[in-house]
């Protein structure tokens, strides 16, 4: 069975950085893809990062948050990290990881990706 969980959100002041982390269980992280989105209230869901070791390590950021994200796997703990630095009021938003758990699951297939978790709320203060 597939299961993600995320951590590590919470309450961070702007200017700051912060960890989530994805822990991943039912499969390897050298089948499918990881993808960290964030869901604000009346906002629709939205891809922020992927991480795709089937593709090589390939990688996706969403153009508002290169260079402040970076996501990085631990295989061996089975844990996909979003590091956040810098970071803005703007990024205030549950987030979640996610991803497509068949073949053909990578960063260009984001639209298919589902989470698989509760979600972490991450709040930024100014």
């Amino acid at each position: 069975e597939v299961q993600l969980v995320e951590s590590g959100g919470g309450l961070v002041q702007a200017g700051g950085s912060l960890r989530l982390s994805c822990k991943s269980s039912g499969f390897t992280l050298d089948d499918y893809a990881i993808a960290w989105f964030r869901q604000t209230p009346g906002m629709e869901r939205e891809g922020v990062s992927c991480l795709s070791i089937p593709d090589g390590g390939s990688t996706y950021y969403l153009d508002s948050v290169r260079g402040r994200f970076t996501i990085s796997s631990d295989n061996a703990k089975h844990t996909v990290y979003l590091q956040k630095n810098n970071i803005n009021p703007v990024y205030t938003a549950v987030y979640h990881c996610e991803t497509l758990p068949r073949f053909g699951s990578s960063c260009q297939t984001l639209g298919y990706f589902k989470s698989w978790g509760r979600g972490n709320q991450v709040v930024v203060s100014s």
